[in-house]
């Protein structure tokens, strides 16, 4: 599409350069019409005035002949009156037939020349014709040849304004191409990154968690123990209850007194069950450490 309307401004532009060029090769060769004209306006002219000069020349010698045959007439008059009629007769009649020959030979003459002028003036209409005919031909070749070279010149153009734009768009997709691959890869660093944090986050969620469990295990079977103990410890206290007053807070042997059998003086003028709990406790815990371990020094002595 470029290429047509480059094409249309570049045959314009030549046609208007040619236009400019027929139009003085018009005008020379009208000057030159104008000028062959006047120069055979010139020659028929100086052909017309020669013509005359010989018609001139013509009759003054014919009146010369005249002028002499009178004055020869007149001479011889005095010789023979008769003579000299006769004589002028026959030089009138000659000096007719001269002017009538020399009218012949002065038409003849203007004939000619009016023939030679209208061959001279068609040869140069003709000549004129040719050279007007050559330079237009001359200037339409050489008009055709500077719209060829533009159109080719506008088509190389149009070619590297093409080459040019490709180029540039083939340099914008590569770095439209260059910009999204650093983008994917950011994307991607930021992803794993993410996904990195996730799984640390995860796994310390998890390691947490396990630790949470263990602990709570931990703290389950502490408390398993604890009760395990504490029922164990409790069983083993009733055990020893059993054994020393069958589990009354009233029993008294000798200067030991109440469900744990304890000397009257530890328990120091107090003798509630209250008192007695809490005594029994801290004598076997200070001396056996445990209820458990009470019972089987117990059972190993039978005694306490």
């Amino acid at each position: 599409m470029t290429f047509k309307h480059n094409f249309k401004k570049v045959l314009s532009a030549t046609a208007f350069a040619a236009a400019l060029v027929v139009a003085p090769a018009a005008n020379v060769s009208a000057a030159t019409n104008d000028a062959s004209s006047t120069q055979q306006s010139a020659t028929a002219t100086s052909q017309d005035q020669q013509a005359s000069q010989d018609q001139a020349a013509s009759q003054s010698s014919a009146a010369n002949q005249s002028s002499a045959t009178a004055a020869s007439a007149s001479a011889s008059t005095s010789t023979s009156s008769a003579t000299s009629t006769s004589t002028v007769k026959k030089t009138t009649k000659k000096a007719k037939k001269t002017t009538k020959k020399s009218k012949k030979k002065t038409s003849k003459k203007k004939a000619v020349k009016k023939v030679a002028k209208k061959t001279t003036k068609k040869k140069a209409t003709k000549k004129a014709k040719k050279t007007s005919k050559k330079s237009t031909k001359k200037t339409t070749k050489a008009a055709t040849a500077a719209v060829t070279a533009s159109a080719g010149q506008s088509q190389a153009t149009d070619q590297q304004d093409d080459a040019a734009k490709k180029a540039a768009a083939a340099k914008k997709a590569a770095e439209a191409a260059a910009k999204k691959a650093a983008a994917a890869k950011k994307a991607a660093a930021k992803k794993a990154a993410a996904k990195k944090a996730a799984a640390k986050k995860k796994a310390a969620a998890k390691k947490k968690a396990a630790a949470k469990k263990k602990a709570a295990a931990k703290k389950k079977a502490a408390a398993k123990k604890k009760a395990a103990k504490k029922s164990a410890e409790k069983a083993a206290k009733y055990w020893i209850a059993m054994r020393e007053s069958g589990g009354y807070y009233t029993a008294r042997n000798g200067s030991c007194y109440g469900r744990y059998q304890l000397l009257i003086s530890y328990l120091g003028g107090d003798l509630s069950k209250k008192n007695q709990e809490r005594t029994a406790d801290r004598y076997v815990y200070g001396r056996y450490g445990s209820w458990v371990n009470a019972k089987r020094f117990w059972l190993a002595h039978n005694w306490y």
